[in-house]
C-alpha cells in the first residue's frame, strides 16, 4: 500500500474525455474515490448528466465521469438540483437510461448512503432465502459504520417502508439470529476511544464461557457485542486472545458451521477489522462459476469513500493477489469501468 500523508493521500492529474484539458483529482485518507480539485457546480453536473441522457444513445462514460467522481454530499446536491431543474428524479432517469449490473451499481452509488443501506436491509429481509449471504448486510450496517449512520439508516427505513428495521427483523427472521440482529440494530455505541481494561478482561471471560458452553445467543453475548464501543470491544477481543490462545472468531467458528456461528464471526470481523470482512466479501463474490455482482457492488459502493485502501491492502494480505486485477478479471463493460472508477483506477 502507498504511504499516506496530509489530509489527502494523493493528487492525481488526468485528461478529460475530450483530451483537451487536465483534471486534478484528490483522494481521501483511506478511500479510493477521486474527486476533482475543482468541482463543477451541481447545476453544471446536472446539465452534464441530462445531456448524457439525450439523443439516440446514452453517454455512459459521461455519467461515470460525473457521478463516479463525487462524494456523498456532492451527489446529494446533484440529486436535489436535478429534480429542481428538470422536474424529475435523477434516480428515475438513471433507471430509465441504464441497464443491468451497471444500472444497479450507479443507482446504489447515487442514493443517499442511509437510504441506500435501508433499501439493502429491506431487500435482505424480504428475499425468500434469508441466509448469511443475505443477512450480513444488516451486520455491516450495524457494526462497520458509525452509530450516527445506523440511526440515519433506521430513520430512512421507517420513512421508506412504514415500519422499523427492528420490526421487520422480528417478523422475518427467526431465533436465534433475530435476537442478535435486533440487538445490533437497536444499539447506539459510544463513539469515543474510551477503554476500561477491567471490563475488557471480565467480558472476555464471559464471552469465553458462552463459547465454551455453545450458548452463543446468551444475553451477555448480545449485550456485549451490541452496546460496547468499538475500541472497548477490540480490547476485549485482544484480552480474549491473550488469555485463551485463539482469536475469538476462531473459537466461534470451532463451535460449528451453523448460521449463528457464521453471523457472529461476521459481527466480530465488522467490529474488529471491517476491511478484512469486505475483502472476504469481494473475494467470495468472484470465486467459482459466475460472479455475485450484487455483493461485489455492495462492498465497493459501501467502502469507496471510507476505507477501500485498507480493504485493498487486506485483500492482498489474505489472498496474495491484487484486488483491482480480480475485479477487472470478473467484470466487463460499463459496469467494470464504473467499479474501477470508484476504486480509483479509472480517470
Amino acid at each position: 500500500m502507498q504511504q499516506i500523508s496530509g489530509s489527502f493521500r494523493k493528487v492525481f492529474g488526468s485528461k478529460s474525455k475530450s483530451g483537451k484539458s487536465e483534471t486534478v483529482f484528490k483522494v481521501g485518507e483511506m478511500g479510493t474515490l477521486k474527486i476533482p480539485d475543482v468541482v463543477p457546480s451541481p447545476e453544471q453536473d446536472s446539465e452534464s448528466l441530462n445531456k448524457a441522457f439525450q439523443g439516440l444513445g446514452t453517454d455512459e462514460e459521461g455519467i461515470i465521469w460525473v457521478l463516479g467522481h463525487r462524494n456523498a454530499e456532492q451527489r446529494r446536491k446533484i440529486r436535489d438540483t436535478y429534480r429542481q431543474v428538470y422536474i424529475k428524479s435523477l434516480i428515475d432517469a438513471l433507471h430509465s437510461e441504464l441497464s443491468g449490473d451497471f444500472r444497479k451499481a450507479v443507482i446504489l452509488w447515487t442514493y443517499d448512503p442511509a437510504e441506500r443501506d435501508a433499501r439493502l436491509a429491506n431487500e435482505a429481509l424480504k428475499t425468500k432465502r434469508k441466509g448469511i449471504k443475505q443477512l450480513q448486510v444488516i451486520v455491516e450496517i450495524a457494526c462497520a459504520f458509525s452509530s450516527q449512520h445506523l440511526v440515519a439508516v433506521r430513520e430512512a427505513y421507517c420513512s421508506r417502508f412504514d415500519c422499523s428495521l427492528e420490526e421487520d427483523i422480528g417478523v422475518n427472521i427467526t431465533l436465534p439470529l433475530r435476537k442478535i440482529l435486533v440487538g445490533l440494530v437497536s444499539s447506539f455505541r459510544y463513539d469515543k476511544e474510551v477503554v476500561d481494561m477491567d471490563v475488557a478482561k471480565l467480558e472476555a471471560d464471559r464471552l469465553h464461557e458462552a463459547i465454551k458452553t455453545r450458548q452463543l445467543d446468551d444475553d451477555d453475548v448480545v449485550y456485549i457485542l451490541s452496546t460496547r464501543n468499538v475500541c472497548q470491544l477490540r480490547t476485549t477481543f485482544e484480552c480474549y486472545k491473550q488469555k485463551y490462545g485463539n482469536p475469538i472468531d476462531q473459537d466461534i467458528k470451532d463451535c460449528g458451521k451453523g448460521d449463528l456461528e457464521s453471523l457472529l464471526k461476521i459481527v466480530v470481523w465488522c467490529i474488529d477489522s471491517p476491511e478484512k470482512h469486505f475483502a472476504e466479501v469481494i473475494r467470495t463474490s468472484i470465486l467459482g462459476l459466475g460472479t455475485d455482482e450484487d455483493s461485489l457492488t455492495r462492498a465497493i459502493v459501501m467502502r469507496a469513500e471510507i476505507d477501500m485502501m485498507k480493504v485493498r491492502g487486506e485483500y492482498f494480505n489474505m489472498y496474495k493477489s491484487n484486488l483491482d486485477d480480480a475485479v477487472v478479471g470478473d467484470t466487463s463493460g460499463d459496469y467494470r469501468e464504473f467499479l474501477m472508477t470508484l476504486l480509483g483506477a479509472r480517470v
